[in-house]
Parts: C-alpha cells; sequence; structure tokens
C-alpha cells in the first residue's frame, strides 16, 4: 500500500491583509489566515453556516504574490502541508500552533484571476 501524503487544498478568504517579513537570509515569508464556510441544513431544516479560520504560512514566491496581490477578503485556493511546531513564550510557556505550509496558491478574485504561485 501506498503511503498517504500530508496535503490540504483549501478555498476560502482572507480575514486580514497578510503579515509579510523579509528574513535577513533573503527569503519572504507571509503569515495570514483564511475562512472556509460549509453550508448544512440541521435536524428542522434550517439552513446553516459554519466558518473555520485557518492559519498560513507561505514562503519565497508564494509568500511574494500573497503580499503583491492579496489582502482582506481575497478569495484563494491553497494547496499545502499541515504542520505543528512549538516555542516557548515570554513567560517561558510552551505555545503550540498548527499551520498550513502553501506549496500554491491560486488568487480566485477577478481581477487576479491570472496569478498563481
Amino acid at each position: 500500500m501506498n503511503a498517504l501524503r500530508n496535503s490540504v487544498r483549501l478555498i476560502g478568504h482572507m480575514g486580514d491583509a497578510p503579515k509579510v517579513k523579509k528574513l535577513d537570509g533573503g527569503k519572504t515569508v507571509a503569515n495570514f489566515s483564511i475562512a472556509t464556510n460549509e453550508i448544512y441544513h440541521d435536524a428542522s431544516g434550517t439552513r446553516q453556516s459554519e466558518t473555520t479560520w485557518h492559519k498560513m504560512v507561505a514562503w519565497g514566491k508564494q509568500a511574494e504574490v500573497i503580499e503583491k496581490y492579496a489582502g482582506k477578503g481575497t478569495e484563494l485556493a491553497i494547496e499545502g502541508k499541515l504542520t505543528n511546531r512549538s516555542w516557548d513564550d515570554k513567560n517561558g510557556e510552551k505555545q503550540y500552533i498548527t499551520e498550513i505550509v502553501v506549496n500554491s496558491v491560486l488568487l480566485l478574485d477577478k481581477k487576479n484571476q491570472a496569478v498563481e504561485a
């Protein structure tokens, strides 16, 4: 049996402008969140909507495209991998985060239809 890959694909809207940094080594990193919505009908038949927020980190070309073309409300298609990491905060307490490392991004807004990284 083939091993399963760690692969995530999402379509959602950016919640805010990306936080972009240029690192000392010349690499660019962008941190941002996207919201995905699930629409369903509950037991009584009432339409419900559930929003889930996903933390993203993009590096290099993907980060540069996001910095240049994407902002709050931009619709994106993301492909990446799920990662977990931890660090010690300023009080010495261990903090944990789950995020998606972006491998490719496609901007779905009409004004940016041709932008893909």
